[in-house]
């Protein structure tokens, strides 16, 4: 009888300095943001034709994109500098359909490799709504599967970026602007996050890995191996999947080595 435990598993194995690239782009991406918040580069000021400001109330539903833009722009404004302090030498903003919102490349000597590249998934929280973006949406669980099978050294970085939002009168227009404040900020490798943090949504698709609170996260360093098996059982735990499932999933995705 065919059991998870006899299938004969494509393995990833990343390399020795996976830990060290790791905690390398992790700091390298909080000191950017720390550096642009301590040098008030941290707001977003959105000009409307509202008399009366913003709908505060349901700011969180349209900060995601402005919150993202202004990550984009807070990298590519150290990328302009060939000479940056953080060796960040490419940034791309990819398509709506990738896994994340921004890839970023950074300069680092390796035994193997000259740099070390990271996907960044930027999630905005407000700090003045109780509960906004605390449990986000992640990626599906087969595509982050399969990234590390094709890749075992895939960093998938995720960005939190907590913001406030306030109007102010516009002296000249005698309009209200909105204004959008970066206030606080924590970036995780997803690969590291504690196994109670990773929670498994079955809706959408082959089903969506997410966060349970993003805003107290906790550290637990992993292999690429690891990490597969630790999606997988979220995946096989849940009511609405069945091992059948998750076995067509394997083959569909090559993650086994053979049919069986």
């Amino acid at each position: 009888m065919i059991s998870y435990e006899n299938l004969i598993f494509k393995i990833p194995r990343e390399s020795e300095d996976y830990e060290n690239c790791s905690d390398f782009v992790i700091g390298s991406i909080e000191s950017i943001i720390h550096s642009a918040i301590k040098a008030r580069m941290n707001k977003i000021v959105i000009n409307t034709n509202l008399k009366l400001g913003l709908p505060m109330e349901n700011i969180n539903k349209i900060a995601g994109p402005f919150v993202e833009a202004w990550a984009y722009q807070t990298f590519y404004e150290i990328y302009q500098d060939k000479n940056n302090a953080y060796k960040l030498i490419n940034v791309e903003a990819v398509e709506r359909l990738h896994m994340a919102d921004i890839v970023l490349q950074f300069q680092r000597k390796r035994e193997i490799e000259s740099g070390v590249t990271a996907d960044i998934d930027v999630k905005a929280t407000a700090e003045d709504i109780e509960n906004s973006g605390k449990s986000p949406n992640i990626t599906s669980y087969s595509r982050i599967r399969t990234a590390y099978i094709k890749d075992p050294d895939y960093i998938f970085v995720v960005l939190s970026l907590k913001h406030k939002v306030y109007s102010t009168r516009n002296s000249e227009t005698g309009l209200m602007d909105g204004i959008m404040e970066i206030v606080d900020y924590n970036a995780y490798d997803l690969k590291y996050l504690a196994s109670n943090d990773i929670s498994y949504n079955p809706a959408l698709g082959t089903g969506q890995i997410q966060i349970r609170d993003i805003h107290y996260v906790g550290k637990q360093c992993r292999t690429a191996w690891e990490f597969c098996q630790l999606l997988d059982k979220k995946y096989l735990n849940s009511e609405r999947r069945d091992f059948d499932q998750w076995l067509a999933l394997a083959h569909k995705n090559e993650w086994v080595k053979e049919d069986v």
